[in-house]
């Protein structure tokens, strides 16, 4: 397939006009250097996606970049031979929209070493429905199982539940054999929450404590929200369970005691998506084809967009109406 000689990207500049954002009409010569071109098929939008491409975030390294931290499509072009055209593909983290030109534009130029070829059991679309907020979310449950979680320790709490990492992680926990606890503010979103698999659905008010021990209530979780939330879950979680740090959507900051690691043995798991070695991202991709693959997908994903819609969506993300999953479709 030959690649024309210009195509559709959604591009962030920060110069002396400012920061800005939007679709331009760029050669692949434009893009970073990298030995497989793909067709793209499908991106996806992630809470950091918002953050570059509005400059809410200080994401980008470099500019000019083309956004997206999620790309999936059909091989073009390949000086590695390992990859052939027409093979499907994907890429999440890696430097896209960081360091290197992303999945917002129709073709993408990218490092051999981090494309995936698409694993047995997903689709293209499924596997950018899943994207960096289920890779995270797997990679989460992937590293308390590394420290012996277990579903014997009672269930997982997941904040900021309603989410694109949260409800794949509701999802995808529940898959793994876990009880899940979402804990959402949201409570129009109860029922939706327990459809993708939550056995019960919590209030925020369930980590409102600010005690620095409380009964065990929880067997570890997943926060995406950092602040008094993760201080609260670390308070109430068994001995030696495991909390799994992902996101910071109210703060960065930690405010609490060494109490809950040294009486009970519970482990804060650090959860950084964009640079899993490859081995890992090889074995989370694995598990996200078959034994973990969510099994409500199709319900998930909430909204598709194209690169023209990106604005819209990034703006509701940012005011707090995340709503599971956008896909963004080529």
């Amino acid at each position: 397939m030959t690649v024309p000689d210009s195509f559709n990207a959604f591009r962030i500049h920060n110069d002396a006009n400012g920061y800005r954002s939007g679709i331009e009409t760029i050669p692949l010569d434009d893009l970073n250097p990298g030995e497989v071109v793909i067709k793209t098929a499908f991106s996806s939008v992630n809470f950091k996606d918002a953050l570059a491409g509005t400059g809410e975030g200080k994401i980008l390294r470099r500019f000019p970049l083309v956004g997206g931290i999620d790309v999936a499509g059909h091989v073009v072009a390949s000086s590695d031979p390992a990859f052939r055209e027409g093979d499907e593909v994907l890429v999440t983290g890696c430097g896209l929209s960081e360091t290197r030109d992303g999945g917002y534009a129709e073709y993408a130029r990218l490092e051999a070493k981090w494309v995936i070829p698409l694993p047995k059991g997903l689709s293209l679309r499924e596997s950018m429905i899943l994207g960096t907020a289920g890779f995270t979310a797997a990679l989460a449950l992937y590293r308390m199982q590394d420290n012996r979680q277990s579903p014997d320790l009672g269930p997982l709490a997941v904040t900021g539940a309603t989410g694109g990492v949260g409800t794949l992680a509701v999802n995808i926990f529940s898959r793994a054999g876990y009880e899940v606890h979402a804990i959402s503010g949201k409570a129009q979103h109860a029922d939706f929450l327990k459809s993708i698999g939550a056995t019960d659905v919590l209030g925020r008010d369930a980590l409102a404590t600010g005690r620095p021990m409380e009964s065990a209530r929880f067997g570890g979780g997943l926060d995406n929200v950092g602040g008094p939330m993760l201080a609260s879950l670390l308070a109430q979680t068994a001995p030696y369970g495991n909390v799994a740090s992902a996101g910071l959507a109210a703060t960065a900051e930690l405010d609490m005691t060494v109490m809950p690691f040294i009486i009970r043995g519970v482990s804060l798991v650090g959860v950084a998506s964009a640079g899993t070695a490859r081995a890992i991202r090889d074995d989370i991709w694995r598990h996200l084809a078959d034994d973990w693959k969510p099994d409500r997908l199709d319900v998930i994903c909430t909204r598709e967009t194209t690169l023209e819609g990106l604005p819209d969506v990034f703006r509701t993300m940012l005011s707090g109406g995340s709503f599971g999953r956008t896909l963004v479709t080529f």
